[in-house]
């Protein structure tokens, strides 16, 4: 062992036995000798007789390296010297001896598969211009045995790996070069080859089966741009068929032969012949194979052939014209399909075969042959009876879909997603057959409600196929109960199931019943159905209370749809709600419940009562009744909280904080059946009670001014009552107002500039001294909290606080348009507004120019125009805002309108930009205006 075995052994020691100073060394002496002139010659050299792995691996990659980078420099000698050592390592001469020659034979599969890879590089340069018997040499040797044919195939199969096969990303040279070789072989030895194969094949199928079976992977390779004649004829055919049907031989050979099977049915052509030469494999005689073990190699082979048949049998059946063609390739499909059916329900299918998608199109292909054949809805019931087995759960998930926990969250989201296309699938499937499939479904049905003993899985895939079938039925179907549904909706709301307890049946039932509420709509006998299974323990009485949760808020839609059709239940849906509401309506549900609630509980719940007693339908009495013997409980709970929190520390206040939060949300959600028309002109009794419930909850903020939930909680509250309570809540405003404006952080604050927005909006000028009172407060707040410069950008900038701030400057612009919008402008105007003027006005100004957002200055460039009109329009000619019109001219116009639109960044094509060009034809009205009175010396125009 010499110096550079002993680098290079050093260099791959992973014992951890040599130095790590002397590792490090050797490697890079390793490196050093790599960038040595001489080292492809070095590398043949070494090959020849070391016997050390390590060290042929290395020869191996710096010699595959140093040709790909050096090639072009070496001398036709170093070529031909390199080329001849490659060939006789590959096949030494039979009297070579060991003591003399390292033999490849003798070699780990990782050298053998090195060494193919550099021959392969070789090729790319050389052949077939300067090697043109690189191949022929090597066939040549062939019969002298398995180690010769194994180096064979190795070397063929990376010549695939490295330029052929598409199935990696290809440089242009590469692809150029693939071209230029794979023309030569067709020309001088592809046919050579392939008798090679056969003869190799059929000689060592017994004596040598996996030296067999190695051969047919290469060929299968290879079957996708040679003659197909070569392969698909009279002698390779009955060789493939016959090993794929020899019960006994090699299972990996069998499944190689299967490998070549589908090579050749992938093979494209024209459909015509392609068409004949599938008809030609009688595939059928396979099919009883694929009833084996699924889990075995040859299953999946064959499955994968079969499936590879079908979708190539189909994609010629929609490229022929001919009905001669058409009708062969129905009967192939015909012949095909239900083995097909039984792979897809119990084989694991090869990733490239598309179930959906062969399936969709195998519908829309029956969609033209309507109508359609027996034959033909029986295969609608198979692929209807694939997708009910597609959409089972894993049931080794069942206890953690229960819960969820991680697993089943994320098994839950993976079969969300998977289902997909194949609701897709169903889609179609029911537009092309509707009866078969509602058919399908009545039985699935009917299947899982008469045993008690049928699974989760079951019962959950069922359920999920009649709520998917729902979005095949029209509005109109839906409603009239088209086809099946008349028998299907009834055996819905009836049903009941052993494993009902179990979360994701729960949940498919009542998305499913929710669904098809519609045609309740126009059956009401149903109704009493309908209630009972959200009612009952299927739903709001759920013991899990994620189940119970989405039933609340399933239960509050049902209600929006059915609305006065439920007026005769009322009574029943309050009884049966009473011991929910109760939890929020009581002090001692909080320890217990409050942790494990989200903060929308029971919102939904009381927005279904809301909806329900909110009607017109409902007498005024028992509209009365029911609503006070909901509010007042709900009020007293917040007053007995708030007594409390006054002398609790802030550990004890967070439970009752908690709890209030809950009674707002729930009294938010019960005014919203309410109409501002029932509250304030027909029933004002219901006004009153809100009234009183506003006095309330306007206390919350007293007690807890700083606790950022609640306050945006009586702020929602707030802005109900805006649309309940009409212009009645006016003697509220003053004092809600004051207490939201005191003590706001920015975010508090763009939450206040919301609703005094929604204020405006509702009420126009009429809320004009409320406004003047607040203006200069908000004012304050604002410019206190806002910088005076631009918002700063690049890494680090993005922080919660800057967002916040970047809302609320957003929020300010919006309260602002509003303002000057609902002829409001006058506020500013206003003794104790007036010192804010020009500060908001050179906003505005700022803004308008050069804001990064062009919705924002479009916003702004609006809000002048409108000022515009408000102070530069006076008929006496008398200026209302002294300063305004000169402050126009001489700066906003000139600036925002003239130099904006002269600006490379403006584009007129964008109908955002037009709010300047209006500004400025605004202005120009004015000015010629102006010009007139001048004349008429009614005005000095400055």
């Amino acid at each position: 062992m010499d110096d550079i075995e002993k680098a290079i052994l050093f260099s791959f020691d992973e014992s951890g036995t040599i130095d790590p100073a002397l590792k490090s060394q050797a490697a890079s002496y390793c490196h050093q000798l790599k960038q040595t002139p001489s080292i492809c010659l070095i590398c043949i050299d070494r090959l020849s007789f070391t016997k050390f792995a390590q060290v042929q691996f290395w020869c191996l990659q710096t010699l595959h390296e140093s040709l790909r980078l050096r090639y072009s420099s070496l001398s036709p000698d170093e070529k031909t010297h390199i080329r001849k050592s490659l060939f006789s390592i590959a096949a030494p001469p039979p009297d070579s001896q060991p003591a003399t020659s390292v033999r490849l034979s003798d070699s780990p599969a990782f050298i053998k598969n090195k060494f193919a890879q550099v021959y392969v590089t070789l090729i790319y340069f050389e052949y077939p211009s300067i090697w043109s018997s690189a191949f022929l040499d090597l066939l040549s040797r062939l019969v002298d045995g398995p180690p010769l044919i194994d180096m064979f195939c190795r070397v063929l199969n990376s010549l695939d790996d490295e330029l052929i096969s598409l199935d990696y990303p290809r440089t242009t040279d590469e692809i150029a070069a693939a071209a230029r070789i794979k023309d030569s072989m067709r020309q001088q030895c592809v046919p050579q080859i392939v008798h090679a194969w056969y003869d190799i094949v059929f000689s060592y199928k017994n004596s040598d089966p996996d030296l067999a079976a190695a051969v047919l992977d290469t060929m299968r390779r290879y079957i996708t741009w040679i003659d197909i004649g070569l392969i698909a004829n009279n002698a390779f055919v009955p060789l493939l068929f016959e090993l794929i049907l020899l019960d006994g031989q090699l299972e990996q050979l069998r499944a190689a032969a299967a490998g070549c099977v589908l090579a050749i049915v992938l093979k494209r052509m024209d459909p015509q012949p392609k068409l004949s030469l599938l008809q030609s494999l009688q595939i059928s005689r396979v099919f009883n194979l694929v009833a084996g073990d699924s889990d075995s190699g040859l299953v999946s082979k064959l499955a994968a052939l079969v499936t590879g048949y079908a979708a190539e049998v189909l994609d010629c059946s929609k490229r022929l014209e001919s009905g001669e063609a058409k009708g062969i390739s129905m009967e192939l499909l015909d012949e095909v399909l239900p083995t097909v059916f039984y792979v897809m329900q119990s084989c694991e299918l090869d990733s490239a075969f598309n179930i959906v998608q062969f399936l969709s199109s195998y519908v829309a292909t029956m969609k033209t042959l309507l109508p359609l054949r027996e034959k033909q809805f029986v295969h609608v019931g198979q692929i209807l009876e694939v997708i009910r087995a597609r959409i089972c759960y894993d049931p080794a998930c069942r206890d953690s879909l229960n819960l969820p926990d991680k697993i089943g969250r994320e098994e839950e989201e993976r079969m969300m997603e998977y289902r997909k296309d194949l609701f897709v699938l169903l889609r179609t499937v029911s537009r092309a057959a509707p009866d078969v499939t509602q058919i399908f479904i009545r039985n699935t049905l009917t299947r899982v409600i008469s045993s008690s003993e049928r699974g989760v899985e079951e019962v959950e895939a069922a359920l999920s196929l009649f709520y998917a079938l729902g979005e095949s039925i029209g509005e109109e179907g839906m409603r009239t109960g088209s086809g099946l549904l008349g028998e299907l909706v009834p055996m819905l709301l009836s049903a009941r199931f052993s494993c009902h307890s179990h979360r994701v049946v729960a949940l498919v039932y009542l998305e499913t019943v929710t669904r098809y509420v519609k045609f309740v709509q126009e059956n009401a006998q149903y109704i009493p159905l309908v209630l009972a299974a959200f009612l009952d323990e299927r739903g709001i009485h759920h013991p899990n209370p994620n189940v119970s949760r989405r039933a609340s808020y399933l239960f509050m839609r049902v209600v929006k749809l059915l609305k006065a059709k439920l007026v005769p239940f009322i009574e029943k849906i309050l009884q049966s709600l009473q011991d929910t509401v109760a939890r929020f309506t009581g002090l001692d549900w909080i320890s217990k419940e409050i942790k494990c609630s989200s903060s929308e509980d029971g919102s939904h719940i009381f927005e279904a009562i809301g909806l329900l007693i909110g009607m017109e339908d409902v007498s005024p009495e028992k509209q009365s009744e029911y609503l006070s013997a909901l509010l007042i409980p709900l009020c007293r709970q917040v007053e007995l909280l708030l007594m409390d929190a006054k002398v609790q520390s802030l550990e004890e206040s967070s439970a009752k904080v908690a709890s209030i939060q809950q009674g707002i949300m729930a009294i938010n959600a019960l005014s919203k059946g309410f109409s501002e028309r029932l509250v304030t002109a027909s029933r004002p009794a219901i006004g009153a009670m809100f009234k009183q419930t506003l006095d309330v909850l306007l206390q919350i903020l007293v007690v807890f001014p700083k606790v950022e939930p609640l306050r945006n909680k009586v702020t929602s509250f707030l802005h109900r009552m805006v649309d309940t309570l009409g212009a009645s809540v006016f003697p509220y405003l003053p004092k809600a107002l004051e207490q939201l404006l005191s003590e706001s952080e920015p975010k508090q604050m763009a939450g206040f500039l919301v609703l005094i927005n929604q204020l405006i909006c509702k009420f126009n000028s009429s809320l004009r001294d409320i406004l003047e009172e607040i203006f200069p407060a908000i004012a304050s707040r604002v410019f206190h909290v806002l910088p005076t410069d631009a918002f700063p950008s690049g890494p680090g900038s993005n922080t919660e606080e800057i967002r916040e701030l970047q809302e609320l400057q957003r929020t300010l612009y919006t309260f602002l348009h509003v303002m000057t919008t609902h002829n409001l402008s006058s506020v500013f105007l206003a003794p104790n507004s007036r010192g804010y003027l020009d500060p908001i006005m050179q906003l505005l100004f700022h803004t308008s120019c050069s804001h990064r957002d062009i919705l924002v200055r479009k916003a702004c460039v609006q809000i002048f125009i409108r000022l515009i009109k408000d102070w530069c329009t006076q008929s006496n000619g008398e200026e209302r805002v002294p300063g305004f019109q000169t402050f126009i001219i001489e700066t906003f116009a000139t600036n925002c309108c003239l130099y904006s639109v002269l600006d490379k960044s403006f584009e007129f094509r964008d109908a955002n930009t037009g709010s300047d060009i209006t500004a400025l034809k605004l202005f120009y009205q004015s000015l010629i205006e102006n010009l007139r009175r001048q004349q008429n010396g009614s005005l000095v125009f400055r």
